[in-house]
C-alpha cells in the first residue's frame, strides 16, 4: 500500500510540472505573437515650392464713387426726367421740387427789403440833416444821438431784409436738383408727384443714387486676425458669382482703421475690418451689389522648403519621471529639457513625422507661410526627406514617435492612349 501512495504522489508532481511548463509555453507563444501593429501611411518628399499666402473674404461689388441724392428743400416732385440705369452728365436736371411756396417767400422778402430800403433812405437823410445842424450848434447832442441811432437801426433792418431775401432765393434755387457728377442712376427710390423732405432740418429723403460704374471696387470684411496680414497694394483675385468662369484682378487700396462688430456682448460676437480693392480689369459688366469672394495675396516666397499642409500636426511634449537631486524627491522632467514645474514649456509642439527604417520619427519644425496645399518649413527638415502626408487620422491621432509604419505605394495613374508619352 505504501508503494502505491508514493507512486501517486510522484505522478501528481510530474503532472504539475508539465502543467506549469505548458502554461509558460502558452504565455511565451502568446506574448511573442502580440506585436505592435504596423500602420499604413502615405509619404511625400520635402521639396522646394513657391508659396503665396492668401486671405480669403466675402463681400459685394460696389462703385468706387457714388453719391446719394437728397433735396435740400421739402416739397412735391413736379419733374423727374431720369430713369434707373440712365447715364447723366454733371449739371443735368435730375428733379424739380414744386416752387410755389418758395416763390411766395421770395416775393414777400422782396417787399420787406424794399420797405427797409425806403426806411434806410429816409433815416439817412434825417441823420445827415441833424448832423449838419449839430455841427453848427443848432441842435442838442441828444437829438444828434437819436438821429444816428435811427440811421443805424435802419441799416440793420435793411441788412436783415437782404439776408432773408437771399435765403429765399437760395431755397428757390434748390428746388432744381442737378447731377453733381458724370455717372449712372444706379438706384431710383422716388416717383413723380411724391412729396420729399429736405436735408436742411431733417434727414432728408434718399431719392436716387448716382454712381460711376466705370470705376468699381470689391468691399470685403476681413477678420481681426487676418487684417494684420493685408497691406495697401496687395494683389487680389476676385471671383464674382455672376461670372463663375472668370477671376477679376484687383488691388487693395484702402483698409479700415476702425472695426465693425456684430453680436456685441454675445458668444457670436464677430469683429471685422472693411478692405476695399480697386478692380483693374476693364470691359466687365459689373453691377453694384454683386456677391463676390476675394483671395488677397498677402505674401509670396519663392524656392522655399515645403511639406503638405496636412503633414504638420501638434503633440504635447512627453514627460519623464526622474529622481530629484539633493532632497531625494521625485519630479517630472520634460524629455526635451526643463522641469515639469515650468508650465510655460509644457505647450503643444508642431511636428512632422519622418520615416526611418520603417519607423515614424517625430521631428519638431518651425512653420512659415502657407497656401491651400503646402506650408513653408523654415527649420527642422531637409530637402528630399520623406514625411508622412496621410492619412489624416494617422497623422493627427494614431502616429507617435517610434510607431512602426508601412509606406503605401502610390496608385498608378490611369493608362494613357497610345501615342502619348509616359
Amino acid at each position: 500500500m505504501a508503494t502505491n501512495g508514493k507512486k501517486s504522489k510522484k505522478k501528481i508532481i510530474i503532472f504539475s510540472i508539465l502543467a506549469v511548463a505548458l502554461i509558460a509555453l502558452a504565455l511565451i507563444v502568446f506574448l511573442g505573437s502580440k506585436k505592435e501593429p504596423i500602420q499604413v501611411v502615405q509619404v511625400e518628399k520635402v521639396k522646394r515650392h513657391t508659396i503665396t499666402q492668401l486671405v480669403t473674404a466675402t463681400g459685394k461689388i460696389q462703385p468706387e464713387v457714388q453719391v446719394k441724392i437728397s433735396p435740400e428743400v421739402s416739397g412735391e416732385i413736379v419733374a423727374l426726367p431720369v430713369k434707373e440705369g440712365q447715364r447723366v452728365k454733371k449739371g443735368d436736371l435730375l428733379m424739380k421740387i414744386k416752387p410755389d411756396v418758395y416763390l411766395a417767400q421770395r416775393d414777400q422778402f422782396s417787399a420787406v427789403l424794399a420797405q427797409a430800403k425806403a426806411g434806410l433812405t429816409k433815416s439817412d437823410l434825417e441823420y445827415k440833416r441833424v448832423q449838419s445842424l449839430y455841427e453848427k450848434g443848432l441842435v442838442s447832442e441828444s437829438e444828434f444821438v437819436s438821429a444816428r441811432a435811427a440811421f443805424e437801426s435802419s441799416k440793420a433792418s435793411f441788412a436783415q431784409a437782404q439776408a432773408s431775401l437771399n435765403q429765399s432765393l437760395e431755397n428757390l434755387r434748390k428746388t432744381t436738383v442737378v447731377a453733381p457728377m458724370d455717372g449712372t442712376v444706379s438706384q431710383l427710390n422716388s416717383e413723380l408727384g411724391e412729396r420729399v423732405l429736405g436735408t436742411v432740418q431733417f434727414q432728408g429723403t434718399d431719392v436716387m443714387t448716382i454712381a460711376d460704374l466705370s470705376r468699381m471696387e470689391g468691399r470685403v470684411d476681413v477678420s481681426e486676425n487676418d487684417v494684420i496680414l493685408v497691406s495697401i497694394g496687395d494683389t487680389a483675385r476676385i471671383a464674382v458669382d455672376a461670372f463663375p468662369d472668370r477671376k477679376v484682378n484687383a488691388v487693395v487700396y484702402e483698409i479700415a482703421n476702425t472695426a465693425k462688430s456684430k453680436g456685441l456682448g454675445t458668444q457670436e460676437e464677430v469683429t471685422n475690418f472693411t478692405v476695399k480693392m480697386r478692380v483693374v480689369d476693364q470691359g466687365l459688366n459689373l453691377r453694384p451689389g454683386m456677391s463676390m469672394t476675394a483671395d488677397i495675396e498677402t505674401e509670396t516666397k519663392h524656392d522655399v522648403l515645403a511639406v503638405p499642409i496636412q503633414s504638420v500636426t501638434t503633440r504635447m511634449p512627453k514627460m519623464e519621471i526622474k529622481e530629484g537631486e539633493g532632497d531625494g524627491q521625485r519630479g517630472m522632467v520634460m524629455a526635451g529639457g526643463g522641469t515639469g514645474g515650468k508650465r510655460a514649456e509644457n505647450k503643444p509642439k508642431e511636428i512632422v513625422f519622418g520615416i526611418e527604417n520603417g519607423v515614424a520619427k517625430a521631428i519638431p519644425v518651425k512653420r512659415g507661410i502657407s497656401n491651400d496645399t503646402y506650408v513653408e518649413i523654415s527649420d527642422g527638415v531637409t530637402e528630399g526627406m520623406e514625411v508622412v502626408s496621410g492619412s489624416y487620422k494617422s497623422i493627427n491621432r494614431e502616429l507617435e514617435d517610434g510607431s512602426k509604419v508601412r509606406v503605401e505605394e502610390p496608385k498608378k495613374a490611369a493608362g494613357k492612349p497610345k501615342g502619348e508619352g509616359a
